[in-house]
C-alpha cells in the first residue's frame, strides 16, 4: 500500500523559507516521478513542481519558478520542496503525489495522495 506523508509546513513571515518533505512508502521509490500540488481555500488545486524518477529532469509552474526547488533522496525515499522569498499568496495545503505507474511524469487517475501540510505566509 503506498502511503506519503507530508511534513515541514507552517506559519512563515513573507520572504521567509520553509522546506517541506514526503516520505514515500509502499512502492520502489527510485521508479516513480514525483510531484507538489496546492490548494489554497477558494481556488483550484494548482500543480507546483514535478521531478523525474531519477531526478535529473525538473518542471516548475510559472508561479513559483525561482523561488520554489524540487529534489529527492532516492536513498530516504523522499522528496523536497525548498521554498524561498514566501508570499503570502503561497498560503494552502501542500500534498506530494505519485503517479499511479512508475516511470511517467503525469499525475492521472489512481495517482496517490499526501494526507497534505498547511502552509501559513502572514504579511
Amino acid at each position: 500500500q503506498v502511503q506519503l506523508v507530508e511534513s515541514g509546513g507552517g506559519l512563515v513571515q513573507a520572504g521567509g523559507s520553509l522546506r517541506l518533505s514526503c516520505a514515500a512508502s509502499g512502492l520502489t521509490f527510485s521508479r516513480y516521478a514525483m510531484t507538489w500540488f496546492r490548494q489554497a481555500p477558494g481556488k483550484e488545486r494548482e500543480q507546483l513542481a514535478t521531478i523525474s524518477w531519477r531526478g535529473t529532469i525538473t518542471y516548475y509552474t510559472d508561479s513559483v519558478t525561482g523561488r520554489f526547488t524540487i529534489s529527492r533522496d532516492n536513498a530516504k525515499n523522499t522528496v523536497y520542496l525548498q521554498m524561498n522569498s514566501l508570499k503570502p499568496e503561497d498560503t494552502a495545503v501542500y500534498y506530494c503525489v505519485v503517479p499511479a505507474r512508475p516511470f511517467t511524469t503525469v499525475v492521472g487517475e489512481g495517482a496517490y495522495w499526501g494526507q497534505g501540510t498547511q502552509v501559513t505566509v502572514s504579511s
